[in-house]
């Protein structure tokens, strides 16, 4: 008998009992139409699972920094990496190529890598995050704002949708998990299996801390009932269903987060120089079959409107067709030699059709492909009709009115294009706005004038724009491969969220608060020193120079105060001898004086930062073990001859570095003249070894 695919809910596997079985959803496998799982989720009480997320998952991620769960996010990828082929091999069921599974898979897995470096690069190693320059709130300095992000106290729903079930899993999961906040994944039935797999090889590998992350194999009815201020909702699907749920009162009034990336009616302009013959006419070309073909073309950053000049259009049409016939094997994947599998059901393979069905009516006139049951490779390699499977030839449309509504609104959520002819550049950023908000929209063009008038024209009412030519043609990823680093979702029908996009989709499952107070408690609040805060200098407490500390020692405030330096004029014509910087304003004092900015000859301000280091510098090898640089710069009050400068070093801002022996600590630097004024403000970056070496802690 075919089991009920279990959940993974407070802990522990479950599943409905086996009275549930005759309710149960059945799943086929997607060429052969064999029943290969069950889905129900009756009895399951999805209210306790989001409170065991709320409370114990909440309590397990809270107790770790930023950079200790961008580890496990590592440590996760390379577990799921470790057994991929199991997934692969669960993968060809649901109709996916190797190729296919590759984008899924790998590319989830990507993702949780992506996430990992971009956590401990870009976030602190701490439980807040600092967003933006310090406020300034009064003219003594004592009262001051800034803006934190802490993470939502409550759940991460994420609500998958059939086509990508690991890579749609762990592109949601990896930005909520860096925040802090646990997540509960909902995978779409055809293909949820595949998500339950992925789920297992994690809970197996022990990495998972307690309710951070719980599977919900089948349907969930009630959740909005479930849900209230604090909690998340991540929706991938349809625009009607987002539309649907958005509206629910969770949302409109009870303060639930909802986002979601829906399908979209994305495009691909041919430039007006991208010719027939040209390298941009062939890459065009063989991304419009790619994006048709890729995962049958479900996809929702697949292209469904290729916008060509009206010369191109039966130009376009003659390639795309030979490309299709010389490179497109339509059959089951575990077969040698297929490159497109079938749909992932045949429940969507009728709606596709039937899709297809409302384009033709609207005047749409098939030129490639058929709405026929397809002759396909077979799993052992012969050709035939496969009744039970969910295959469909790659179509393509072609559409004389360009004005038609339907062209711009339906999806056929599967290997169909269509494709119609503008006049200018103008008619072509109007079409591209008739898709009311799309995923991405590429173009293919040589010309950097055709780019900019189409990004001005277009950019708004798209979430990505790729821009395709000779040049990038071989490195670009393609039209529809969402990147970690970069916006995934898009405005309009797009659903209006940011998906992916870095660290910015970390901070969706965040609130950014204002917090107002004295620079003391600035500093206890976000773990950054601000000037005005305590500081320890050490000549007057009596304590090592602060380079003499590990980081083990080191504490925020601990501060250098330097002797002064006279700056001679000598000492600015040597420096500029000596570097070959001999601007006017160091060197010619006439022109010197005639600026509006200096009184004379003035310093070098590298000069200046250069002797700051022999002033605040202590000499001896120790736990410092490197400067990599220095940032936000600014050089404020000019210094002339005779002036002189001292530093104030203070120890800014503590980040070990969960997988090193050392970290980084950011100086606060201030120098200032004879007068007191400042000269001019940095920050320096220095590693710093967490423990002494004996032979520097025997000094």
């Amino acid at each position: 008998m075919t089991e009920i695919l279990p959940s993974y809910v407070n802990g522990q596997w479950w599943a409905p009992d086996a009275a549930a079985a005759a309710s149960a959803t059945e799943v086929r496998d997607a060429s052969t139409g064999e029943v290969i799982a069950l889905v129900s989720t009756e009895g399951l009480d999805l209210g306790a699972a989001l409170e065991y997320a709320r409370t114990v998952g909440q309590a397990s991620l809270g107790a770790l920094t930023f950079h200790q769960r961008a580890v496990l996010l590592k440590q996760m990828a390379l577990a799921l990496t470790e057994r991929k082929a199991e997934l692969y091999e669960l993968s060809s069921r649901t109709g996916a190529t190797k190729q296919d599974s590759w984008v899924d898979i790998d590319g989830g897995i990507g993702v949780l890598f992506t996430y990992s470096g971009k956590g401990r690069r870009e976030m602190p190693n701490a439980k807040v995050y600092v967003d933006g320059a310090v406020e300034n709130l009064s003219k003594d300095g004592s009262f001051l704002g800034r803006h934190i992000y802490t993470r939502l106290p409550g759940v991460a729903v994420q609500i998958n949708a059939f086509n990508f079930p690991v890579w749609g899993s762990l592109e949601k999961l990896a930005p909520a998990f860096l925040a802090g906040v646990p997540t509960v994944v909902k995978p779409a039935t055809p293909t949820g299996y595949l998500a339950e797999a992925m789920v297992r090889i994690l809970v197996e590998s022990g990495l998972l801390p307690e309710g951070s992350l719980q599977l919900v194999s089948g349907s969930v009815p009630d959740l909005f009932d479930h849900l209230r201020l604090g909690d998340l909702v991540a929706f991938t699907g349809s625009a009607s269903t987002a539309e649907r749920l958005r509206a629910n009162d969770s949302v409109q009034t009870g303060g639930v987060r909802f986002t979601s990336e829906t399908d979209s009616i994305n495009a691909s302009v041919l430039g007006t120089d991208a010719v027939a013959g040209t390298p941009e006419f062939d890459a065009y070309v063989k991304q419009l079959v790619v994006e048709m073909t890729t995962k049958a073309g479900q996809k929702c950053t697949a292209i469904r409107r290729a916008i060509v000049p009206e010369a191109s259009v039966d130009a376009v049409i003659d390639a795309v067709r030979a490309r299709i016939a010389e490179r497109v094997v339509v059959g089951d994947p575990r077969a040698e030699g297929v490159t497109m599998g079938p749909l992932a059901s045949t429940v969507q393979r009728d709606e596709v059709l039937r899709q297809v069905g409302r384009l033709q009516q609207a005047g749409g006139e098939l030129v490639i492909g058929s709405t026929d049951v397809p002759a396909v490779t077979l799993a052992d390699g012969s050709t035939g009709a496969a009744a039970d499977g969910a295959f469909v030839a790659p179509m393509l449309l072609r559409f004389a009115d360009a004005s038609s509504p339907a062209l711009h609104e339906v999806e056929a959520f599967g290997p169909v294009a269509s494709i119609i002819g503008y006049d200018s550049l103008a008619d072509a950023t109007a079409l591209v706005a008739r898709g009311g908000g799309s995923l991405v929209t590429s173009v293919a063009t040589h010309d950097p004038q055709v780019a900019v008038e189409l990004a001005a024209g277009i950019s708004a009412y798209n979430g990505r724009v790729l821009f395709l030519d000779r040049d990038d043609a071989r490195s670009s990823t393609g039209h529809g491969s969402p990147l970690p680093n970069l916006v995934h979702g898009g405005p309009g029908r797009a659903g209006g969220g940011e998906e992916l996009g870095g660290i910015r989709a970390v901070l969706h499952h965040m609130q950014r608060t204002a917090v107002q107070g004295s620079p003391e408690m600035l500093t206890a609040l976000t773990g950054v020193w601000h000037a005005g805060a305590s500081a320890r200098p050490h000549a007057a407490v009596g304590e090592p120079h602060p380079f003499r500390k590990s980081l083990a020692e080191l504490r925020l405030g601990d501060q250098v105060v330097s002797a002064a330096r006279t700056v001679t004029l000598d000492d600015i014509e040597t420096f500029a001898g000596f570097t070959g910087d001999t601007f006017y304003a160091h060197m010619d004092e006439e022109a010197a004086a005639a600026n509006p900015f200096f009184p004379g000859r003035v310093a070098h301000g590298y000069l200046l930062v250069s002797w700051a280091a022999g002033l605040f510098v202590d000499a001896a090898p120790g736990p410092v073990l490197a400067n990599y640089g220095l940032e936000n710069l600014r050089f404020i009050t000019p210094v002339s001859p005779g002036d002189s400068i001292r530093v104030e070093l203070t120890a800014k801002q503590i980040t070990p570095r969960e997988t090193d022996e050392y970290g980084e600590v950011r100086w606060d630097a201030v120098l200032k003249n004879q007068d007191d004024e400042i000269v001019a403000t940095y920050d320096v970056l220095t590693l710093v070894a967490k423990e002494l070496a004996p032979a520097t802690a025997s000094r």
